[in-house]
């Protein structure tokens, strides 16, 4: 059975997946469509601020466990804290609708929170997009223009209506038929499930 990946480029744990979903998708043989949506337009719904900046004690919890759950997936360190939260949310995310459509998204998504939060080039900002086109192969003017259309648009609403369809609340999340697995924990969750 198919899992389908509601990502949210602007989740910081989904920097875990990021950088760990190519691996799993090639060891497991398993097929993921990735919907690219704006968790933050669902978590405004909700009226959700997962981590906002006046509460210190929970944001310096989130960086250590985020550096913790990288160390024992064997993954690069990442340098915390990142620039959070994004500025440029959704451009971030159209460019990802763009990677999508044109069959480059898993390259993208990784690429772009490797020089996040390994390099500290915040995602949708100019310096990253321009580190990933140029990591792989694409032109940034012609991305980046792309990522302006209302196709692009278009498609991260439908996206996002999809997600909320699905009951989600949360990046990253797995959909598996009509079970929902939030969290970059629940990855391998929802691939045992997508094989009973």
């Amino acid at each position: 059975m198919k899992i389908t990946a509601y990502l949210s480029i602007g989740s910081t744990y989904t920097f875990l997946t990021a950088l760990r979903l190519r691996d799993v998708i090639d060891r497991e043989g398993i097929t993921v469509e990735f919907r690219p949506f704006s968790v933050r337009a669902i978590m405004r719904e909700m009226n959700n601020i997962p981590f906002p900046p006046e509460k210190e004690a929970k944001v310096r919890y989130m960086w250590r466990d985020i550096e913790r759950r990288a160390a024992g997936y064997g993954l690069p360190s990442p340098k915390v804290p990142a620039p959070y939260p994004l500025q440029d949310f959704d451009r971030a995310n159209h460019v990802g609708i763009i990677a999508e459509q044109q069959g480059w998204y898993i390259d993208y998504f990784e690429a772009t929170y490797r020089a996040w939060f390994l390099d500290g080039l915040e995602a949708g900002s100019d310096a990253n997009i321009h580190q990933v086109c140029q990591g792989l192969g694409r032109s940034f003017d012609d991305v980046t223009a792309a990522a302006l259309t209302p196709e692009a648009e278009a498609g991260y609403r439908a996206n996002t209506e999809a997600a909320k369809a699905a009951g989600v609340f949360g990046a990253p999340s797995f959909v598996v038929g009509d079970e929902l697995f939030w969290g970059d924990d629940r990855l391998e969750d929802a691939i045992a499930f997508s094989r009973r």
